[in-house]
């Protein structure tokens, strides 16, 4: 038999729109638009928004660059694809200032001086934000002593800091001056 009668009958393969129509509430402000199913929320923020705060540094969600709070939950953009965000309120270092004053948080690490190349800075005080939040809610961690409160916010050492915040990476090495910001914040 011929090759050319074997795939006579074969239908031809269906064509799949790869892009939905999703509600992103970024920063406060709703936007609807059509996204492509492989986009994350990193590259969207960036190319479609003009957001760059958030940083692609590993792409693999192992280095914190791209950190940003989803929902008011820190979370890696790189990681999450934007068409599975649809309705979420994602906040970025952009959006953490009231009008022309910057949250508390960002003020910190400025006056700490919590910062070296600034790389990764946006990630790392989303990621701060987030831990406040988390404590403040009585989420423990890995480094939550047996006599923290069950119910209530946890208390937040530096050791307690240090462990929330280790999945925010720093090359330059700014480690005990974002901690410090991060207790002028919680004082």
């Amino acid at each position: 038999m011929d090759s050319l009668a074997l795939g006579a009958d074969l239908e031809p393969e269906p064509v799949v729109d790869e892009h939905s129509t999703v509600t992103l509430y970024v920063n406060g402000d709703p936007t609807t638009l059509t996204v492509d199913h492989r986009a994350t929320v990193l590259d969207t923020l960036r190319e479609t928004f003009g957001l760059t705060g958030a940083k692609k540094g590993c792409d693999h969600g192992q280095c914190g660059a791209c950190t940003v709070l989803v929902d008011g939950r820190r979370a890696n953009s790189c990681l999450l694809l934007a068409v599975a965000q649809d309705g979420a309120a994602i906040t970025t270092v952009e959006g953490l200032a009231d009008g022309e004053n910057p949250h508390p948080v960002q003020r910190a690490f400025v006056e700490r001086d919590a910062l070296q190349c600034g790389f990764c800075t946006p990630g790392q005080i989303c990621s701060a934000v987030g831990v406040l939040r988390e404590a403040a809610d009585g989420s423990p961690s890995y480094a939550t002593g047996p006599d923290a409160p069950a119910t209530g916010p946890i208390p937040l050492d530096a050791d307690e800091i240090r462990e929330r915040m280790s999945g925010n990476l720093c090359r330059c090495g700014a480690y005990p001056r974002i901690v410090e910001a991060i207790e002028d914040v919680i004082e």
